[in-house]
């Protein structure tokens, strides 16, 4: 028995049975084509917002790399006052340990 009698013959008698349409090869095609050009639309989709979204990850690195450089610029200013406040403070060292030789 098919499945198609099968599906009639376990219904009560006296129910109507809506039988399934026979698909035929030329639909089933038309079916699969249309599910295939939906694939390939949502895979379009998906390649472009990777690509915008590639896009925005270059420019978040480009000033990840510009924020860097101006972090790196600032250490070494510090550096440098740093250095140049060390210097005074040993002047400074130095006056005072002349002054309390001369008292």
């Amino acid at each position: 028995m098919r499945q198609d009698e099968s599906t009639l013959a376990s219904l009560p008698q006296g129910d109507a049975a809506i039988l399934p349409f026979p698909n035929s090869a030329e639909r089933r095609l038309r079916v699969a084509l249309r599910n295939l050009e939906a694939a390939l639309a949502e895979q379009r989709a998906a390649i472009a917002s990777f690509r915008h979204e590639l896009s925005a990850l270059g420019t978040a690195v480009a000033g990840l790399g510009d924020s860097t450089q101006a972090l790196q610029d600032r250490l070494h200013d510090t550096a440098e006052d740093t250095a140049l406040a060390r210097e005074a403070a040993l002047r400074l060292q130095t006056t005072a340990d002349a002054m309390m030789r001369v008292n």
